[in-house]
Order: structure tokens, then C-alpha cells, then sequence
């Protein structure tokens, strides 16, 4: 069995020439140790010192001293276009709002299918479609990419702060670049 223990950045993965790949959604892509399969069907322990988030291009370094290359897998998401820049800024801060994990390109949002959130966008005059791509959304003003940029009422945060929106006030946290 491969045994990988430290992550390339894709920033410092020039030059290096992958053994292998293995293609993981961006739910997969949050990891600390477990086994997996590479696209060639070898059995991979991917055992790291943290949770860490392996984004599209990075590289996994084998014990071998080979390196397998993580691709993001395509998935099912919504596309979210706007008539101008404020319009979609907007949209955006709505989304944001909701604590929904969201990728800005220059031209469209994606944000994983949600039903209330889709209606809530059209409402706000964009325009959705399906499509299926990969899915590389912000990583925060912390730069966590993980579970804790997931779901507003489902995480786990540290130094609390109090907000609100639809129609609510609660208190919560926030863990500001700390590891699951």
C-alpha cells in the first residue's frame, strides 16, 4: 500500500512528474488519514499531521518519494449569472450570508444545489443553470476550505460573535484558521 504524508502545494508542484492521480469531489478533498484509491486502482493511506484541505493540482508525496497529483472532480452544481457586476456582488452577499461554501469567477457563482437557495437567486434576478464541473469555492478571509465554510448551523467555531439574518438573531463562533 502507497503511504503519502505530506501535501505539494500545486504553487510548488513545477517539475515534479506524478506516478499517479486520484480524483476526489471537494467533500473528499478535506482530509487527515485515510485510505483511498488511486485513479489506477492502487491503495493509498493518505496520512497527514492535520485536517488539511487538497485543492485541485496539489500533490500527495509518497514515502517512495513518488508524488500523486489531486484532481477535482466534476459535480453537480449551479452556475449563477447576473445582468452587471453589483447585481452579482449582491447575489453573492446573500449567498455569503448564508454561510454556503460558493466559487466567484469573473463571470458566475457556483454554489453546490440547494433548492432554497436557487429560489432565493432567482428572486434576486440571477439567472441559474445546472451544470457539472469542479468545484474549487473560497476559501474564507481565513483560508480554511473545509467543513467549517460548510453549513452555517452544523459547525463548530471558537471566538463567538453575534449576527442575523432570515429573520433571526443567534449567537456563534467562528475558529479562525484552526484545524478540525
Amino acid at each position: 500500500m502507497l503511504r503519502a504524508t505530506t501535501v505539494i502545494r500545486r504553487s510548488d508542484m513545477t517539475g515534479k512528474i506524478a506516478v499517479d492521480t486520484i480524483t476526489l469531489d471537494r467533500a473528499s478533498r478535506w482530509r487527515r488519514r485515510v485510505t483511498l484509491k488511486t485513479d489506477r486502482g492502487a491503495d493509498m493511506l493518505l496520512d497527514l499531521a492535520d485536517a488539511t484541505y487538497l485543492a485541485d493540482g496539489d500533490g500527495l508525496l509518497l514515502e517512495t518519494m513518488g508524488v500523486v497529483k489531486v484532481i477535482a472532480a466534476a459535480e453537480s452544481l449551479l452556475e449563477i449569472h447576473a445582468h452587471s457586476a453589483p447585481q452579482l456582488a449582491r447575489i453573492a452577499w446573500h449567498i455569503g450570508n448564508r454561510h454556503t461554501a460558493c466559487e466567484i469567477t469573473n463571470a458566475a457563482l457556483y454554489i453546490q444545489p440547494d433548492h432554497v437557495l436557487e429560489v432565493m437567486v432567482i428572486g434576486l434576478g440571477a439567472h441559474v443553470h445546472h451544470v457539472t464541473r469542479p468545484f474549487e469555492p473560497e476559501g474564507g478571509a481565513y483560508g480554511s476550505k473545509g467543513p467549517l465554510q460548510e453549513s452555517h448551523h452544523g459547525h463548530s467555531h471558537g471566538d463567538g460573535h453575534r449576527h442575523a439574518h432570515d429573520g433571526h438573531t443567534h449567537d456563534h463562533g467562528h475558529d479562525h484558521g484552526g484545524e478540525v
